[in-house]
């Protein structure tokens, strides 16, 4: 008997090693991994960059409190603020995206006064209170909290008419996912976040985008607030920041930066030196390397080629693409796994979600297409 808490479905194999973008199990198999671990494994697996930055800080010293000054603490800031392309000002490292969230949303509470928050249809924001307060479903699936921590208004995705009925002199501010996630890796659009942008700055409210997933670089983009040109006041993002050490970041707007206050926010292990280490490598890795257009070429090659077997069409961005199918997405999942290919699935049971690492190339994308064809 497992001594883990059965809180998580099982895929069929285990895990032994990994690198690049395959998967290696125990008895065996050589399995191409088109999810990344939800999204986290954005250079793959033995990226020799972040390993040895992961090893380098490990010997000098594997920890301190924020209330110790380091050098590695000080440029993981500075490289991640370069990284997003100018308009945020200072960056709270914290340890997930739920948690990344909860202090966006907190910031906003702070500086408004205001009782409510305007969330999105199909939102996937966390499992945290406040998180999953603005998650869609949670309240009737998990969220098993007596009361949500404030209340929350909900807008029809993509439905820009229906914006000025959500977003009110009421509202603290707007969390919405640029491209959903879990909810089917569904693009909002740039009419809608540009209606929510001004719709925010006409009422007085901020603006947060949950990039948790499709930011640092899954978008094509440094973040996808760059692929629509629209300018939140924070940006959330995890996953993919650590390729796969635990870390996340709020990045604030100047006039978010000017609310912080002593003490306002906190945090034992968020902006760890290990942690720092590896948001370092990634964000080398990925400029050094130009990992934004591959990620480009690839999501483009993947819509050109794949539109066989029972897909009917893309949706999402960069690499988080969603493909549409004529058959439940759960039943091609696991056919694929079948074939060795490890996919994800979504909250839209025709959407089959891929988050690969962004490491993948198009010979990777043709053994998909084939395994497609086949079904």
């Amino acid at each position: 008997m497992s001594a883990l808490a059965p809180v998580f479905a099982q895929y069929p194999f285990e895990v032994e090693h990994a690198e690049g973008v395959w998967l290696h199990s125990r008895d065996g198999r050589r399995v191409l991994d088109l999810y990344g671990g939800h999204a986290v494994a954005a250079l793959g697996y033995g990226h020799p960059g972040w390993t040895r930055a992961l090893q380098t800080q490990a010997a000098a010293c594997q920890f301190q409190s924020n209330a110790v000054p380091m050098a590695v603490r000080e440029r993981a800031g500075a490289r991640l603020l370069a990284f997003a392309g100018g308009g945020y000002d200072s960056v709270f490292f914290v340890n997930s995206g739920a948690e990344a969230n909860e202090n966006a949303l907190k910031m906003a509470f702070r500086m408004t006064a205001r009782p409510q928050i305007a969330a999105v249809e199909g939102a996937f924001h966390g499992r945290t209170a406040a998180a999953g307060a603005v998650t869609w479903g949670a309240r009737e699936k998990w969220h098993a909290y007596p009361r949500t921590p404030f209340d929350v208004a909900w807008i029809p995705r993509r439905e820009t008419a229906a914006i000025a009925q959500h977003v009110t002199d009421d509202t603290a501010a707007v969390i919405v996912e640029p491209v959903q996630g879990v909810g089917g890796a569904f693009d909002m659009g740039t009419e809608f976040l540009a209606a929510l942008r001004r719709r925010c700055d006409e009422v007085g409210a901020l603006l947060i985008f949950d990039e948790v997933q499709c930011g640092m670089g899954r978008s094509g983009r440094a973040f996808a607030a760059d692929l629509y040109g629209v300018r939140p006041d924070m940006i959330t993002t995890a996953k993919a920041l650590g390729n796969g050490f635990p870390c996340a970041a709020l990045l604030m707007a100047p006039r978010v930066t000017a609310a912080v206050k002593m003490e306002t926010l906190g945090t034992t292990f968020g902006g760890g030196p290990m942690a720092c280490a590896a948001i370092e490598a990634v964000i080398e890795a990925i400029e050094s390397e130009d990992l934004l257009g591959n990620v480009r070429r690839v999501s483009d090659y993947m819509r050109a080629q794949c539109r066989v077997g029972p897909v009917t069409g893309f949706q999402g961005a960069g690499l988080l693409l969603g493909l549409r199918l004529s058959r439940p997405a759960q039943e091609v999942q696991a056919a694929l796994l079948g074939r060795d290919i490890l996919t994800g699935t979504s909250a839209d049971p025709q959407v089959l979600r891929l988050l690969p690492p962004y490491v993948l190339r198009e010979a990777h994308v043709d053994l998909l297409k084939e395994a497609l064809a086949a079904l």
